[in-house]
């Protein structure tokens, strides 16, 4: 189904220290978390607050191991910030990742945001962006597009549960809005499920600007009791709303079909954030493995 030469699996820490909750998972070292990626078979990570931040160490560390940088996420505040603050940070996290090796870095505007809030409920929460946070969002990206180019790297924008892009329909306006050769998109399957939207559809309308994929799974009824019981983004991780894939709801052979037709090349990553006390980090890495190379044969 895939080339294993043009498309390539990596998987995040998140499953093994959260970076919003840094009590799960805090006994995790790094060097564990890498390692037990390394050992599930994965050959490239994102980022998470374990890391080194000297591109060097990291590499050297990585490199032991096998793996490589897919990714590393990146906060934009382009609707509440000046431009110039979000800039300043955009381009010392570019220069981070290029040294480290990686060719995408993946902006999520927490401008707004309520997924870090612990009381602040998912559903019905949200703030929703008038026409000028629309235009200073999408043209301070357009803008931080060009930067990453300049500098042989793409953007990647990632529509997350709690922040202004959380639907399917924000999602399609940010396309619409900011232009194809600067802005990617990252699109994470489990986010869409989240929110309501049908993962597979929301692929097939943009997967000409698709760059970086998660792939995440839910497990539906942890989603309908942060919404019947308005709870927050972080509230529902704590309960399970996520999992690996192939392990919750969602169906991933079209998924997986619609990339390859459409001749997808880059990394798809495992990213789906639990209470390592819950859901041992090892083992689910593992499962998702297996689950990934039945189905693709990567």
């Amino acid at each position: 189904m895939f080339d294993s030469g043009n498309v390539r699996l990596g998987i995040a820490p998140i499953a093994w220290t959260n970076d919003d909750m840094p009590d799960l998972g805090k006994e995790n070292t790094f060097e564990q978390c890498v390692s037990e990626m390394a050992l599930a078979g994965f050959s490239g990570c994102e980022i998470g607050n374990k890391y080194p931040r000297d591109p060097a160490v990291l590499k050297a560390a990585l490199d032991l191991r096998g793996l490589q940088v897919a990714n590393a996420w990146f906060s934009s505040f382009l609707t509440t910030k000046p431009y110039a603050e979000t800039e300043k940070d955009f381009i010392a996290q570019c220069d981070f990742l290029r040294a480290a090796g990686a060719e995408r870095i993946g902006a999520s505007e927490q401008g707004h945001s309520i997924q870090g809030i612990m009381d602040a409920p998912i559903f019905g929460a949200k703030h929703r962006m008038n026409a000028d946070e629309w235009a200073l969002l999408c043209g301070g990206l357009d803008k931080l597009g060009k930067i990453a180019a300049d500098k042989g790297m793409q953007l990647v924008f990632h529509h997350h549960m709690g922040t202004v892009v959380q639907t399917g329909a924000e999602t399609d306006r940010l396309m619409e809005g900011t232009a194809p050769d600067l802005v990617g998109l990252l699109f994470d399957s489990g986010h869409f499920a989240y929110s309501g939207d049908d993962p597979l559809a929301m692929l097939k309308k943009h997967v000409s600007r698709v760059r970086h994929v998660h792939l995440k799974d839910i497990r539906p009824e942890m989603v309908k009791k942060v919404r019947d019981e308005k709870l927050s983004f972080l509230k529902g991780v704590r309960l399970g709303t996520f999992t690996v894939p192939g392990d919750g709801a969602i169906d991933f052979e079209p998924i997986f079909k619609a990339l390859s037709d459409a001749g997808y090349q880059g990394w798809m990553l495992v990213e789906a954030e639990q209470d390592p006390a819950q859901a041992d980090p090892l083992a689910y890495a593992i499962k998702a493995r297996k689950f990934i190379r039945e189905r693709t044969g990567l």
